[in-house]
């Protein structure tokens, strides 16, 4: 059983920056950042391979969030840079029990809590 807790989350104003780290107790392989919004539906952010070779991300932040991971930390990060009202959301981590790197929630196997991500205007 794979446990992930996220943290890092906070609130910032439209241009800031924040990091967001996911510890994982247990095995992971590809792993994913994902987050939701009040009245919305979950929606993909980003996933990493295990190695760290690939990687993937929504249209909406690319160019200003970057996806890493430590596997010595057993840690993932998300650093969100010139940062929106949009992405105000809980942003939640997430494992699968295989290394390949996919945007759909439902192929994820493990989540942790989430952490609010809020920007204010």
């Amino acid at each position: 059983q794979v446990q992930l807790v996220e943290s890092g989350g906070g609130l910032v104003q439209a241009g800031g920056s924040l990091r967001l780290s996911c510890a994982a107790s247990g095995r992971t392989y590809a792993m994913g950042w994902f987050r939701q919004a009040p009245g919305k539906e979950r929606e993909f952010v980003a996933a990493i391979s295990w190695s760290g070779g690939i990687t993937k991300y929504a249209d909406s932040v690319k160019g200003r969030f970057t996806i890493s991971r430590d596997n010595a930390k057993s840690t993932v990060y998300l650093q969100m840079n010139s940062l929106e009202p949009e992405d105000t959301a809980v942003y939640y981590c997430a494992a699968r029990q295989t290394n390949v790197v996919i945007t759909q929630a439902r192929e994820y196997d493990y989540w942790g809590q989430g952490t609010q991500v809020t920007v204010s205007s």
